[in-house]
């Protein structure tokens, strides 16, 4: 049995379809405009879900960026402090090794030399309170305004320690931290001078050449016998300058890596989300012309009667 097609039966299925038409015609110059293929999870939700996880490794991307361009300041903050420190006491050094010549210096010489050694050790000291972004490199977690203090007011005090043992760590990646700071109570030392005896193992650079000063001014003949010590101090800190350099070089191989993942989800993110420009102008071509058709056709199929329009 055929069923019967009736004028108003042919005007809704027509009209039906001609809005469907309309309707993909939209989405594909929303698409056009937008340049994305994917503006709500109803267009794709697969899309949709893999589109979220891309965007959320590329905001832990972005952030193990910025802790590796925090983490090459910090370090390279340290490495110049240690190489000024490092250079400065070679100069102590060789000026305690010209004091050593007791036989050929005058005592007003010996001074000259003591006064040198001391504002040198001033100079370490200020390398040792370097500073990034208003934290010190060498006092740990703390927020100290200064890792080491400056002389007491009597011989053989001063230059206290006022960092911690905490370590500044940044991220780089999903599964590595790299250490930023650097030790300053082991580079520098902390103990003071003792009252007899040779130095403590960790008596600190700044007790150990206002040591070598006061022997100066003393008179005493052989400050050559602080040399020893000088080396135990420089060894410190070249053994540090090759750890934070190492940590440097790390940091510093992970912004290229994060630089090439930051590229690689920019690419797959565009992948999903993108429409292809060409063949969404095509598609929309043939839209048009089968949106043309479909009226045509319709302008042929329903012809109102008059009476269609008295209704």
């Amino acid at each position: 049995m055929i069923g019967r097609v009736t004028q108003q039966g042919l005007q809704q299925a027509s009209l039906k379809n001609l809005q469907s038409n309309l309707s993909r015609m939209s989405q594909l110059q929303s698409q056009l405009s937008s340049g994305k293929g994917i503006t709500k999870a109803s267009d794709d939700p697969a899309g949709m879900v893999d589109a979220m996880r891309i965007r959320s490794d590329q905001r832990a991307t972005a952030q193990h960026a910025r802790n590796a361009s925090d983490g090459v300041g910090w370090l390279s903050t340290v490495d110049t402090a240690l190489q000024n420190s490092t250079a400065l006491l070679r100069q102590a050094r060789d000026l305690t090794v010209q004091g050593a010549n007791s036989g050929a210096l005058s005592q007003s010489a010996r001074d000259a030399l003591a006064a040198e050694i001391r504002a040198t050790g001033e100079a370490i000291r200020e390398q040792a309170n370097s500073k990034y972004l208003g934290r010190s490199v060498f006092a740990g977690t703390s927020n100290a305004t200064v890792a080491f203090d400056g002389p007491g007011a009597s011989p053989g005090t001063g230059y206290g320690f006022n960092g911690n043992s905490g370590t500044v760590n940044r991220r780089i990646s999903d599964a590595t931290t790299v250490r930023v700071d650097s030790n300053g109570a082991a580079v520098f030392g902390t103990e003071q001078w003792p009252a007899s005896g040779s130095a403590a193992p960790d008596v600190s650079v700044f007790a150990l050449l206002e040591k070598i000063a006061t022997d100066l001014e003393a008179g005493t003949s052989n400050v050559s016998t602080h040399l020893n010590d000088i080396d135990i101090r420089m060894n410190k800190m070249l053994g540090e300058i090759a750890t934070s350099g190492t940590r440097y070089k790390q940091v510093l191989e992970a912004q290229d890596t994060i630089e090439g993942r930051a590229l690689t989800l920019k690419t797959q993110l565009t992948a999903v989300e993108d429409v292809d420009l060409a063949e969404t102008i095509v598609e929309l071509q043939m839209q048009e012309v089968a949106y043309q058709s479909a009226l045509s056709a319709t302008s042929r199929a329903l012809q109102p009667s008059l009476l269609d329009f008295l209704r």
